[in-house]
């Protein structure tokens, strides 16, 4: 799942590695998520080291008396020099950035001082293959982030991850892979009936 609410995500504000925590509203979205998640078999809780993502998961590890375990490999994309703009901050002080971004190379393109989609991706199907393997045939609970969340979604659905901007992951929201040696099967996307009163 992706992790809650933040005051960045609220202001539409471009979010990578800044440790930008909770707000009230995602405090409770990850009290909502503990619920929902609450008579899964759930062995594991795993997350990126990112605050938001953490107070995410504590929640549900506490509901499955599990602690949580911090994998860096599942930190959201590092956007260098973006974070904390605005998309019209971004068109100013980048001209051409967000048009090169959506474009076939975008993913191959470093954000200015950060990373490139596709090592995003990369070190994200690591992190999941390492996962499935260590937990053969149990369910794991993960919490991370939009574009760590999207990528794996292009390589399951075997979009090209250019196309990654077609696909929308809520904050909050519960995404199911089953994962078996020789493929990954997307059961449910982007879930969030468990937030139906939230915010």
């Amino acid at each position: 799942m992706r992790h809650g609410e933040t005051a960045s995500n609220q202001q539409g504000l471009a979010l990578g590695r800044a440790d930008v925590p909770l707000n009230e509203t995602g405090r409770a979205q990850a009290e909502r998520l503990a619920v929902a998640l609450r008579a899964e078999p759930i062995v594991a809780v795993y997350t990126s080291p990112l605050s938001r993502a953490v107070d995410t998961a504590r929640p549900i590890a506490a509901a499955h008396r599990l602690t949580v375990q911090t994998e860096p490999q599942l930190s959201e994309m590092d956007i260098g020099e973006l974070d904390g703009l605005t998309f019209t901050e971004v068109r100013e002080r980048y001209p051409g950035l967000l048009e090169a971004w959506v474009a076939a190379e975008g993913p191959a393109q470093p954000m200015p001082g950060g990373e490139r989609l596709v090592d995003v991706q990369e070190r994200t199907l690591i992190a999941v293959d390492s996962l499935a393997e260590r937990h053969a045939g149990q369910a794991v609970c993960v919490v991370t982030h939009n574009f760590v969340i999207l990528s794996l979604i292009a390589d399951t659905l075997g979009v090209d991850l250019s196309g990654f901007r077609r696909l929308r992951h809520a904050v909050a929201a519960i995404t199911t892979l089953e994962v078996n040696p020789d493929r990954r099967r997307l059961v449910r996307f982007s879930d969030t009936c468990h937030l139906a009163s939230v915010g």
